[in-house]
């Protein structure tokens, strides 16, 4: 499946974006190693954001946070996604990165359903006190400059206390240039078919500004198809690229109207896992950390492959790039490309009562029930 070739470039106020694809931000995945092997296969094209930032750690200019905001040279425009929970704190987060140039384009999450978050009032369960969340994006858009401000959002709490079309209406009067929407509910966590009708209605409803489309989509093909049948200004992928960084590719391809998806063998697989692996610890300035660090993204990598439990043990708790290389080596590496090799990968955990701060749903225009700062945890969600 490919797309029409002259459908529009995505605009994300001065950025043309094209194809019209993002790579989501995902805590403790897309740092500036896995947004360079994205970029790659992309040939350049599309845009990637950097992994979640919470506004008071950026403020405080925490080291591991200073760390995450550096954006290689070749990265254009560079996208950083906020995570806060006070108007205050959020807009002095924003100016800091005008006046010090550290981004180009301002993404503010609104999207995390895990507990620890949401019994604070964070995430994904801020928009349902539309004046905070109507501070907090009047903080951002007004401390930006010619920055331009999107948000990533999910449909609400449950489906008993949807907050998307009204978030969606708050973030055109505050002057927001886009909203992504993750068509699940905090509730529905990653489990379940993602609600694609329902960004099809966030479409109608704010056709002032590009609507983003996020959930489930595994395949170049799924992007298309998401866009064909909401009619969204363009596509965010999160758990689709895990293991996969050369979807990007395969997005490039159907939006341009030619190629297969790429089907790589063990043999490539184990080529873009070594050079990941070694982009990280080139990044954290320490091959063992990097390691490491990489060692989450094996399973995904190696899924549906022939690889054995044993080996993805091995893999799995490697501590050097030699250890790593050898294990590669120990491979069946002319495996071809699997049918088991597509599909869900990363989270699926399925629905779960949200966690919330006392009286919460009580009003959804009273903000007497105080955020708490702790809501400012680094985690990830979407």
């Amino acid at each position: 499946m490919t797309a029409d070739a002259t459908a529009p470039a995505l605009r994300i106020g001065p950025h043309t974006v094209w194809p019209p694809v993002v790579l989501a931000p995902m805590a403790g995945i897309t740092n500036a190693p896995f947004r360079t092997l994205c970029r790659d296969f992309s040939g350049g094209k599309g845009l990637f954001v950097s992994e979640m930032i919470t506004t008071r750690a950026l403020v405080e200019r925490n080291d591991k946070t200073m760390q995450l905001i550096h954006f290689d040279g070749s990265e254009k425009p560079r996208s950083i996604q906020l995570y806060g929970v006070d108007p205050v704190t959020v807009g002095k987060a924003v100016r800091m990165i005008v006046d010090e140039d550290l981004a180009d384009h301002i993404d503010l999450n609104f999207g995390c359903p895990v507990p620890k978050v949401t019994r604070k009032g964070g995430g994904s369960a801020l928009p349902y006190k539309r004046n905070l969340l109507r501070s907090i994006l009047r903080e951002a858009v007004g401390n930006a400059g010619d920055l331009p401000v999107t948000i990533k959002m999910r449909k609400g709490i449950d489906d008993d206390h949807t907050t998307y079309l009204d978030a969606g209406r708050i973030a055109v009067e505050e002057g927001v240039t886009a909203v992504a929407l993750h068509g699940r509910t905090a509730a529905e966590h990653y489990g379940g078919t993602a609600d694609w009708e329902a960004i099809a209605r966030l479409k109608e409803h704010v056709p002032e500004i590009p609507v983003l489309g996020n959930g489930d989509i595994w395949s170049a093909a799924d992007a298309v198809r998401m866009m064909r049948e909401t009619g969204c200004d363009g596509v965010v992928v999160g758990r689709g690229c895990l293991g996969r960084p050369w979807l990007f590719g395969d997005l490039v391809a159907a939006f341009e109207g030619g190629g297969a998806p790429a089907a790589p063998t063990l043999r490539e697989v184990a080529g873009v896992m070594r050079r990941h692996a070694g982009l990280l610890g080139e990044w954290l300035g320490d091959e063992e950390r990097g390691v490491i660090d990489f060692r989450k993204h094996v399973a995904w990598y190696t899924k549906g492959f022939s690889v054995g439990s044993e080996m993805r043990r091995k893999l799995a708790m490697t501590s050097s790039l030699a250890e790593l290389d050898a294990h590669l080596a120990d491979l069946d590496l002319d495996q071809e490309w699997p049918d088991g090799a597509e599909g869900p990968r990363g989270r699926t955990a399925g629905s779960k009562r949200v966690v919330l701060p006392d009286g919460w749903l009580e009003d959804p225009y009273d903000c007497s029930v105080v955020v708490g700062a702790d809501a400012e945890l680094d985690t990830s969600g979407g």
